[in-house]
């Protein structure tokens, strides 16, 4: 039985990942360069060492920058544009609903908690999570399913017994390894990239009540139970 849902946060309650890009975008535009999508895509939904965007500015405006200046205002218009963003369709009625059933409620994401905990707070969502697991708490961020899986026993639950809710590739594929089944509801930024790997795709979590959300999970868990592997 599906007892419990876990949300991503970046692009999944607030759409983070557009005004991520934007800023950034903004900055390559600012020193005559560009930052093409196929660049920014590989970093979404995770965090990595392995590209240094400052680096790579500087190598597209041919010429070095002032990175201290660059972060802080690109850090600035980032935060501008955040705080203009509201809370993704359906994200409310799905908790809400989800409460209402006795689930629990909980929450993997890849950034910092402070970053987590102080949009939440501003947002009001705060007070609905029984847990919520960030960068913070595992060795490895997703695409590991190191998140998914400290969520799950802060939870007391088994994985079979959680939905995991993801907007990019490599949500899913930790959510996926960590053995749940995972809903993709892509945003402006991930609506093109490949989320086949995902059990069930949404438009937004306004698109199917909870209720057929749940039908559908247990479905695929019944068949998986019985089969002895996943029948997504």
């Amino acid at each position: 039985m599906i007892r419990g849902l876990i949300f991503d946060f970046d692009g999944l309650i607030l759409d983070t990942e557009l005004p991520d890009y934007e800023s950034w975008q903004e900055m390559f535009i600012e020193h005559g360069a560009s930052l093409p999508r196929a660049e920014w895509a590989p970093l979404i939904g995770t965090v990595t060492d392995s590209f240094d965007i400052y680096a790579y500015l500087e190598q597209q405006a041919g010429r070095a920058i002032d990175r201290d200046a660059v972060r802080e205002r690109r850090r600035t218009r980032y935060h501008q544009r955040v705080t203009e963003q509201l809370i993704l369709p359906g994200v409310e009625e799905c908790i809400a609903a989800a409460k209402g059933r006795g689930l629990k409620i909980g929450l993997a994401s890849a950034a910092t908690r402070e970053w987590v905990l102080g949009h939440l707070e501003r947002l009001g969502l705060h007070v609905h999570f029984d847990t919520v697991k960030t960068a913070a708490d595992v060795e490895r961020v997703k695409p590991d399913p190191a998140l998914y899986r400290a969520a799950i026993d802060a939870l007391a639950l088994e994985a079979t017994e959680a939905i995991a809710l993801e907007d990019s590739p490599h949500g899913i594929a930790a959510a996926k390894a960590a053995g749940l089944f995972c809903v993709a509801i892509p945003n402006a930024m991930t609506h093109d990239l490949d989320l086949s790997a995902a059990d069930l795709r949404l438009t937004s979590l306004a698109e199917l009540p909870l209720a057929q959300l749940l039908e559908i999970a247990e479905n695929h868990r019944t068949r998986t139970n019985r089969t002895g592997k996943d029948a997504s």
